[in-house]
């Protein structure tokens, strides 16, 4: 008998491992529709489609279209920021200062990749606006990108490490830029113009 015909089955909403996996496919199938095409051009329906549910339970699980998006930018900074971009450039150099440099090891592995879909905060700063709460959260997420940047600059050893990262921030963000528009060895010319940043700011 199947277990939906069972009159004392749990529901969805009764099972909490049920309903994080539900959360969880819906959360997935945007994700890749958000970090590819960008906010407004995908449609709750499309979500609806690619997560296999109706239109109920995503709006059980997510309120709104924002509180989607803004779960999507939160899931972003876990897997980029802190899982692709800060962990692979401490895993590429066992000195702050190469760890430093390695994030664009890192950016020149994932400019070359067929999938690469550019930076979602920058994306959505752009496309939202800074007011907007998903322009907020992306500010604020851009933010921790600073913060990885400042501290490592300050186990460097790096004086004023804030304003560092600042300029180191440029080259990322200008990296990625010159990677959508066709330039694979945008992150190598980066990380030269990084090897003079250090240099000014140890002098």
């Amino acid at each position: 008998m199947s277990l939906l015909l069972q009159p004392d089955a749990p529901s969805e909403d009764s099972v909490p491992e049920l309903r994080l996996g539900t959360r969880e496919r819906i959360l997935s199938a945007s994700y890749d529709l958000f970090a590819r095409r960008g906010i407004r051009d995908v449609a709750i329906d499309e979500i609806i489609v690619a997560s296999d549910v109706a239109k109920a339970t995503l709006y059980r699980h997510f309120a709104s279209k924002d509180e989607l998006v803004l779960a999507f930018l939160q899931r972003r900074e876990e897997i980029w920021t802190f899982g692709a971009v800060e962990a692979g450039a401490r895993s590429r150099a066992v000195d702050p200062e190469g760890q430093l440099l390695a994030i664009f090891d890192v950016f020149d592995e994932w400019f070359r990749r067929d999938d690469f879909e550019a930076c979602s905060f920058i994306g959505t700063l752009l496309e939202m606006g800074a007011d907007h709460p998903a322009g907020i959260a992306s500010r604020a997420h851009l933010g921790t990108i600073h913060s990885i940047v400042e501290g490592l600059a300050a186990e460097a050893g790096i004086p004023t490490p804030d304003e560092f990262a600042r300029s180191f921030g440029i080259l990322m963000k200008g990296s990625i830029v010159q990677a959508c528009e066709g330039d694979l060895d945008a992150a190598k010319r980066a990380q030269s113009m990084a090897r003079l940043l250090v240099a000014q700011f140890r002098s």
